[in-house]
């Protein structure tokens, strides 16, 4: 492995978050498919700017861009966990899959190719979106390298995004985890969402699901019984017969009081303490193997609310996968 970098570039990369390159976490940026095999990191982040996909308020594509920019730096050592996170796992941004406005075959496919080097490495992606159409092309692309039809999906959400189409759209926002598993790539049973609530989708789209045998949990059933038992739950269901877990998280999951910067924002959602704490036990107790966060528009938020959330929910993965990895936890 290869993981020098210039003492310039080493120093854009160093300080405060607010100067320098903005890269996630001021991680190392790699740009080319061979350095990122040389570097062999643990970890790589991708963009995935599309949102031609969306139904109501666009700007997720500005998503990625605010998640390197806009997010305030907290340092790097977990106090839960007692772990430096990138002592532990070698982390880099690996740029975005560039996705052509307008396009939304050249845009997916892009993104599919960029996630596909990552994970046929052997290394962990994390796609920052974007609409949540983007997890179609990137779970795809996961199956493939880790098993067709073996990959669980926890899914956090307000919306179920398994409509057959939105408006004659069959790659839209709502659309992408019914053609995930029409494909075949993760089977329905497999399939497991957190925090649905409001008004959508219909009766005759909750039928299907439960035609596919997808497992769901309501906010109703989180209010009632607890985020950390619905959590267990899940967990149980994703890992029926596979072999390993793709975390999705829509922001939107959270209440808007807490992002306000999102598409399609629905009230009464998790509060990000608990989201934060739920990702980093899955990351912890379960073999996760990629994760997207998607549907953060900044035009929308305010003061970086949602901007900060969706940043620690990264935040939170890495430190739970450094843990599982081997780390040996510090007291505080």
């Amino acid at each position: 492995m290869q993981r020098a970098l210039p003492d310039g570039l080493r120093g854009q990369l160093c300080g405060p978050s607010y100067q320098g390159l903005a890269t996630f976490a001021q991680r190392p940026f790699v740009s080319e498919d061979s350095d990122l095999a040389r570097w062999g990191p643990d970890v790589a982040v991708v963009g995935a700017p599309w949102d031609d996909s969306t139904t109501h308020r666009p700007g997720a594509r500005f998503g990625p861009r605010a998640l390197r920019a806009l997010a305030y730096g907290p340092g790097t050592f977990h106090l839960d966990l007692g772990v430096e996170i990138f002592d532990e796992i070698e982390v880099v941004d690996f740029g975005d899959a560039i996705c052509p406005h307008g396009l939304v075959e050249a845009a997916h496919s892009a993104i599919r190719e960029r996630v596909a080097t990552v994970a046929n490495l052997g290394i962990f992606p994390v796609v920052l979106g974007g609409d949540h159409s983007v997890t179609w092309p990137s779970a795809t692309a996961v199956a493939r390298a880790r098993g067709w039809g073996r990959l669980g999906v926890v899914h956090f959400d307000a919306h179920a995004d398994t409509a057959d189409s939105v408006d004659g759209n069959l790659a839209s926002h709502g659309t992408p985890m019914r053609r995930l598993i029409e494909s075949g790539a993760v089977l329905g049973r497999n399939f497991v969402q957190v925090g649905l609530r409001g008004y959508w989708p219909p009766a005759e789209t909750f039928a299907w699901m439960r035609e596919q045998s997808m497992r769901y949990h309501l906010m109703q059933e989180v209010w009632e019984r607890g985020l950390d038992a619905v959590v267990g739950d899940a967990v149980d269901e994703a890992m029926d017969g596979c072999d390993a877990v793709y975390l999705s998280v829509d922001i939107d999951v959270l209440d808007p009081g807490f992002a306000p910067g999102t598409g399609t924002p629905e009230p009464g959602g998790l509060a990000p303490a608990d989201l934060l704490r739920a990702v980093r036990r899955l990351a912890v107790e379960v073999p996760l193997v990629a994760l997207d966060v998607v549907e953060v528009c900044p035009a929308y938020d305010w003061a970086e609310l949602t901007v900060n959330n969706a940043h620690r929910v990264v935040l939170e993965v890495l430190a739970g996968l450094a843990v599982r990895r081997g780390a040996s936890p510090t007291a505080v």
